[in-house]
């Protein structure tokens, strides 16, 4: 009877030592280090605008307005909805499903990719009538695996200079420059590829416009 008790109790101090390590000691040690030296990241990365947050580095939004880069295809529409999408149908479903990520998962033989693929094709096309359909970059017409995703490819961006600068009314050269300036390179230069922030660029464009 003895050993059984000896036994439960060092069972209960390793519990609560546990507890104690790993439920308090390490996650507000982690937390103060994070705010400590990567405070921007830590809270989410996000953007502010006069005191205002208007969004975070790491998750992209949807711009549809000609003065701006537009991001790649969401499945989740970057959890933006209009107050009628919250409304149940006649069967009782919505729109909206709350907030979420995640990808359209269509095989390359279903016809709805396809579909989807022509229609923002034809979309971009009329939106950017110097561009021809085989140079419109694939990243632009496939969705990312998280529906969220903020960044473009530098041809991404390049291909929307000519509607960007004459919608904004910045020169093509500034647009170019914007580009350059929001563009992330390679992780130490060999890892991924070059790509732009669209936030980023696009709030770049803002304040341009906002100088003229």
């Amino acid at each position: 009877m003895k050993g059984l008790f000896e036994n439960a109790k060092q069972g209960l101090l390793v519990t609560l030592a546990m507890f104690v390590l790993c439920g308090l000691i390490y996650p507000f040690a982690i937390t103060g280090v994070a705010q400590a030296f990567f405070a921007h990241e830590a809270n989410g990365s996000l953007i502010e605008i006069d005191g205002e947050t208007v969004g975070s580095e790491k998750l992209g939004q949807a711009f549809t307005a000609p003065e701006y880069f537009w991001g790649r295809v969401s499945a989740v529409n970057y959890n933006v909805y209009t107050k009628e999408d919250v409304l149940p149908n006649q069967n009782g479903e919505t729109a909206y499903s709350g907030v979420s990520s995640g990808t359209f998962n269509y095989a390359p033989s279903n016809p709805e990719l396809e579909k989807r693929i022509e229609a923002d094709i034809e979309t971009f096309l009329k939106a950017n009538p110097s561009v021809n359909r085989e140079e419109i970059p694939a990243d632009l017409m496939t969705a990312s695996g998280s529906g969220l995703d903020p960044h473009i490819s530098v041809d991404a961006a390049r291909i929307q200079i000519d509607r960007v600068a004459k919608a904004s009314g910045i020169s093509a050269a500034e647009v170019k420059e914007i580009i350059k300036a929001n563009t992330e390179n390679r992780v130490l230069g060999i890892f991924g590829e070059d790509k732009v922030n669209v936030l980023a660029a696009n709030l770049d464009i803002y304040n341009k416009m906002k100088e003229k």
